[in-house]
């Protein structure tokens, strides 16, 4: 059955009940030419959110859509592609972070950061590139965080973490490595950084630029676009009241890169922070 909707553009974004999330939302429902939707794991946040937006004269759709289950992210792509054929935009929004006054072992905080923010992160992208359109935009949300953790981490590990050659199996090993390092309390004298959250954003950043090189190697014709990038210190939920941007503000960067006009070339496989690539 070929519907109306196969021609019909759609834009998703993770974890955007709230937060940055919904900013992105509020931006795409005003710039996206097609349909936008907001997705949460708690079905009633997601439509409660909906409803919010809907006040606004918006009209975002809902699905749901946990990343730390892999069967709501099979589901959710089974859904897009059959009423879409595909997906054009995702921004892979969602991520968590302990506080800094949590006293979580750091070990389970590792682990758990890294959960979410890595390995459910890579599970979305394993799951969804098998259905980005053509000329299709991809955006994972890191942080300036990444480059601060980078730089805090011993040299073999950063020559590790810049290497263009290196593969998405080193990574996942690497990342493994804090988790398992910081359960024994070891991670500090192996290298690493004392941050669950700078780490878990320097595996999506790196990420990013392996998938975006085979994307390239891949489907060399077909126009797709993937940056990491960096909203800014945001005033979430997550970041707290003291930062200085507002949710709106930090969605520029994600929906710029999301935006990028058809027939673009760059950037691709870049971590860009207020519309501009940034060093890694």
């Amino acid at each position: 059955m070929v519907s109306f909707y196969m021609s019909t553009r759609v834009a998703v974004v993770t974890g955007s009940n709230k937060g940055i999330g919904l900013a992105i939302v509020r931006a795409l429902c005003k710039q996206f030419e097609g349909d936008v939707y907001l997705t949460a794991r708690n079905v009633g946040r997601g439509e409660a959110a909906v409803k919010a937006l809907n006040s606004e004269g918006l009209k975002p759709m809902f699905h749901q859509l946990d990343i730390d289950d892999l069967n709501s992210i099979k589901t959710a792509a089974e859904f897009f592609k059959q009423k879409y054929a595909g997906v054009d935009v995702l921004i892979n929004n969602a991520a968590i972070a302990f506080k800094v006054a949590d006293t979580t072992p750091f070990g389970t905080q590792a682990e758990v950061t890294l959960k979410t923010n890595f390995f459910s992160t890579r599970n979305m992208w394993t799951v969804f590139n098998e259905i980005i359109k053509p000329g299709g935009r991809v955006v994972n949300v890191s942080s300036m965080v990444s480059i601060s953790a980078l730089n805090k981490c011993n040299l073999d590990l950063q020559q590790r973490f810049r290497n263009e050659n290196i593969t998405e199996e080193e990574l996942v090993e690497l990342m493994q490595r804090f988790v398992d390092e910081a359960k024994k309390g070891e991670h500090k004298e192996r290298g690493w950084p004392d941050t669950a959250y700078g780490v878990s954003k320097i595996g999506v950043t790196v990420l990013s630029m392996i998938h975006a090189r085979r994307l390239t190697k891949e489907r060399p014709n077909d126009g797709i676009l993937l940056n990491a990038c960096c909203p800014g210190w945001v005033r979430t939920d997550m970041a707290g009241p003291k930062a200085p941007k507002s949710p709106d503000e930090g969605a520029v960067t994600p929906v710029y890169l999301a935006l990028l006009p058809p027939g673009a070339k760059e950037p691709h496989g870049q971590f860009v922070s207020e519309k501009t690539v940034q060093k890694w």
